[in-house]
């Protein structure tokens, strides 16, 4: 259990950002902060000596950038969790990412072209988000995960033998880094196709597609309207718009709407996992990684009632642990893994 108020840094080239950040954290409870800095240097020594629970950082900053403050910080082992405050430049969304991969725990746009007090209430809103699923992986529902059996324990319901045609992976904040650690472990012959959803801000999951491409052997996209849903390739929802899957003529393809968000989330898991179940009955293999919120426990209900089959990520290791705890303890997950087997366990189920 976390008690006591969460210590934040603030770091920003920006002395306008640094002071709206100041100003919205004053008016978050629990809340204290502990220093600012206005440049990479700064911030490493600051984070040295006052060891903040939190950072926010800034991503671009002239000098050491915000990808360099993570790497010093990781080599010091100083370990605070770092929510990246990014500007939406040609630079910003492949930092960010880069950011996110180096282990920042989640991201937040710096708003343009609005009102100062809109940009305030904006960044108010992201703030009191993120420190809530700060707290959480701090603590609260971690300690928790006690109750749930470790994998080698749990019931697993037994497998039908049935082929898997569908991956369907969901995932929200630590996912990129979580994503890293699955997908590129995936085979080039994988004899299904993948489908991912990660809650992200749209301007990022270009990028985030990208970064996870270089590193793969399977091809890995962005999900676009019409696109053929085939084996050996990973589509990625695109931020802000759910995806779906159809069939037209022999193809199963991708279908993309905006419509509203399930859970405060769009695209939603439960949305893609509902409409795979849906077409490709128990053909289904969904997987829920780190996140917070409870995006998936629908999705993962419409999958075993089809006769598909559910793993969840184990709480150790998970960033936040909310999305896999919802579907555990709504019993609805076959297998409870650790992150670093969740490759191998897809690749045994499509044997």
């Amino acid at each position: 259990m976390f008690d006591g108020p969460l210590r934040v840094a603030v770091i920003d080239d920006s002395a306008l950002y640094r002071q709206m950040i100041l100003n919205v954290l004053g008016r978050i409870a629990g809340v204290e902060v502990v220093g600012t800095a206005a440049d990479g240097d700064a911030a490493v020594e600051l984070v040295a000596r006052v060891q903040p629970d939190v950072i926010t950082l800034d991503v671009q900053m002239p000098g050491r950038d915000g990808i360099e403050v993570l790497r010093e910080l990781r080599q010091r082992r100083l370990a605070p969790l770092a929510i990246m405050i990014s500007s939406l430049t040609a630079q910003g969304a492949p930092a960010t990412v880069a950011a996110l991969m180096e282990g920042a725990f989640d991201v937040i746009l710096k708003p343009i072209g609005v009102d100062p007090h809109v940009s305030r209430e904006l960044i108010h809103q992201e703030l009191s988000e993120k420190l809530a699923a700060v707290r959480e992986s701090l603590g609260a529902d971690q300690a928790a995960a006690v109750a749930v059996p470790p994998p080698w324990k749990t019931a697993l319901r037994p497998s039908s033998g049935t082929r898997f045609d569908c991956v369907v992976i969901g995932t929200s904040t630590g996912g990129p880094q979580a994503l890293r650690a699955v997908i590129p472990q995936l085979p080039a012959e994988l004899p299904a196709a993948v489908m991912v959803v990660q809650h992200i801000p749209p301007q990022f999951t270009s990028s985030l597609a990208e970064r996870l491409d270089s590193g793969s052997m399977l091809r890995v996209v962005e999900a676009a309207e019409g696109m053929t849903v085939e084996k050996g390739r990973v589509l990625l929802a695109p931020g802000g718009m759910h995806l779906a899957v159809s069939r037209r003529d022999e193809h199963v393809v991708c279908v993309l709407d905006d419509g509203p968000r399930r859970h405060g989330c769009r695209p939603s898991l439960d949305h893609l996992l509902e409409s795979a179940a849906a077409l490709y009955g128990s053909r289904v293999l969904a997987i829920v990684l780190t996140g917070m919120g409870c995006d998936g426990v629908e999705g993962c209900r419409a999958v075993r009632e089809r006769g598909g089959r559910v793993i969840a990520q184990a709480a150790e290791g998970c960033v936040v642990f909310g999305m896999p705890k919802a579907v555990i303890t709504a019993g609805l997950a076959d297998e409870v893994v650790p992150l670093e087997q969740v490759a191998a366990t897809v690749i045994g189920h499509l044997r």
